[in-house]
């Protein structure tokens, strides 16, 4: 007797397509997103355009292309630029849809929905944040809580994200939690600034206080 596998088959395809598919549609309508991972050299991230290069590269690794992809990241000095001046107006959601902020008052107020569990990768995976092994929930963003840029007596962007020695660069939480309860540390974007024997911007410093060189990136269109 001659068995009828195609309808069997048919079934577990549409089945692994169903899984598949859903999860690249939400992908496609991200518009925010934690780094996979950093670029490797520190605080040395090329500047702005480097940094934006890596967050469009990722986003459209994982189907969201055809958005324009920009860091959260302010610089200082001269023509100094404002973290929240070059990430659109919103609203952005993550990998999986959910809400993060409506706009940009909302990002920097208390009713934003930032934390370990929705400040997702590109991919939708959650990075690892306080308590974890290795912790990685320090994310460059040079910028103070309103998301604006530093004054330029002291350095908190890795010389405008040229630096992978000497410096520091201010980094955020991305799952709000600290070695206190106190505002900085629960902060998303400007808990502390990265500091280390390197010099405060090497690879290694970034790490050692519990950082992987990764961005917040939002789509501006």
């Amino acid at each position: 007797m001659k068995l009828n596998l195609s309808a069997p088959l048919a079934v577990a395809a549409f089945v692994t397509l169903s899984a598949v598919f859903p999860a690249a549609a939400q992908q496609s309508d991200m518009t925010f997103f934690v780094t996979s991972a950093g670029l490797g050299k520190g605080g040395d991230l090329g500047g702005l355009a480097g940094a934006d290069t890596h967050c469009q590269t990722l986003g459209a690794a994982a189907g969201a292309g055809s958005k324009t992809w920009r860091a959260y990241l302010s610089t200082q000095g001269a023509g100094a630029v404002n973290a929240k001046d070059r990430i659109g107006k919103g609203p952005w959601v993550n990998a999986k849809g959910a809400s993060i902020a409506k706009d940009v008052a909302d990002l920097h107020s208390a009713s934003n929905t930032l934390t370990k569990q929705s400040a997702l990768t590109e991919k939708g995976e959650v990075v690892n944040g306080r308590g974890d092994t290795p912790n990685k929930h320090d994310i460059l963003t040079g910028s103070r809580a309103d998301g604006t840029a530093f004054p330029p007596d002291k350095d908190m962007t890795c010389k405008n994200y040229t630096s992978s020695t000497e410096g520091a660069v201010m980094v955020g939480h991305h799952d709000r939690q600290g070695l206190n309860t106190e505002p900085p540390a629960l902060s998303w974007n400007s808990s502390h600034p990265s500091r280390g024997p390197g010099g405060g911007c090497t690879a290694a410093d970034l790490k050692s206080t519990g950082g992987d060189g990764l961005l917040y990136c939002f789509a501006a269109n």
